[in-house]
């Protein structure tokens, strides 16, 4: 929970627990001095004490948190933090429809749609795979999920699938495993609107061939003392957009490809999900 804050804050340890102080004794400054304001009014409590106090903290709770601000430090953070908080509110709300596209048995599939049930702006609304027999198209079944099935030659050479994607209100697009380079036209149409998760530390195990197990066997080979995965914007050419997120771990002595694989599929069904949210909550 912490780490996920640190990265979605973009902080480290030191200023997260600062502001999480920040947070913390605003919030008491704001019920004590509330309750304060309606102390000279002479309510009594109940229904009306209770109305006033809600509005009177609602307002309150900003001033205090940035008047706590000043002396930790946090002052540029929270005056950035209430601004993006008042857009969020004031804002008409709209849906961000994600399409995941994926090859296999769709595990990281199943942990993002999972993560976005019942979300109040985030929906994944298609499925889109290049193998009918591939697990994946189970779980968007088991989820009432429609699942787009795509052919080579189109997908390479024509608009067709751009086009569907784009009529069905398609505004993300997530690679969960999937096998096929994406065409210049999909970036063209979805410019920084694709993310892609890799099974190993970019750019040194990346490139045409190197996903899966061939990843994991290259790590071994070359007696890595680490490895993890990288969340990374989706260009031309392979493994190669801008870097979004990076996570590790340790590889022990008697580690085999085998137990890197499970190793890394953790750490990409902990963190993809909570990535994606961040991202698109940014845009």
């Amino acid at each position: 929970m912490l780490q996920q804050l640190k990265h979605r804050w973009k902080v480290n340890t030191i200023n997260l627990i600062l502001i999480l102080c920040t947070f913390a004794l605003g919030g008491s400054l704001c019920g004590y001095t509330t309750r304060k304001l309606l102390a000279f009014t002479g309510i009594e409590k109940g229904m009306i004490w209770v109305g006033l106090y809600i509005i009177i903290l609602t307002l309150l709770w900003p001033l205090c948190v940035l008047f706590i601000s000043i002396p930790l430090g946090q002052f540029t953070f929270f005056k950035r933090y209430l601004i993006k908080v008042g857009k969020r509110l004031f804002r008409k709300k709209k849906t961000i429809n994600i399409a995941i596209f994926a090859s296999g048995g769709g595990t990281n599939a199943e942990k993002i749609i999972a993560y976005f049930k019942g979300h109040t702006s985030i929906a994944v609304t298609y499925i889109v795979c290049n193998l009918p027999l591939a697990g994946v198209n189970n779980i968007a079944k088991q989820n009432n999920i429609p699942v787009l099935f795509i052919k080579k030659d189109a997908f390479f050479n024509t608009d067709e699938y751009v086009d569907f994607l784009q009529k069905n209100a398609i505004d993300f697009i997530v690679l969960a495993g999937f096998l096929w380079k994406i065409p210049t036209n999909f970036i063209n149409a979805y410019p920084n609107k694709i993310i892609n998760i890799h099974p190993g530390l970019l750019p040194k195990y990346g490139g045409k061939g190197m996903y899966g197990m061939y990843v994991h066997e290259a790590v071994i080979a070359a007696n890595e003392k680490e490895t993890g995965i990288t969340i990374h914007y989706v260009d031309e050419l392979y493994d190669h957009g801008s870097t979004i997120f990076t996570y590790t771990c340790p590889i022990e002595a008697n580690d085999t490809a085998k137990v890197l694989a499970q190793k890394v599929l953790a750490l990409e069904h902990a963190h993809f999900a909570p990535v994606i949210e961040n991202v698109l909550l940014k845009k």
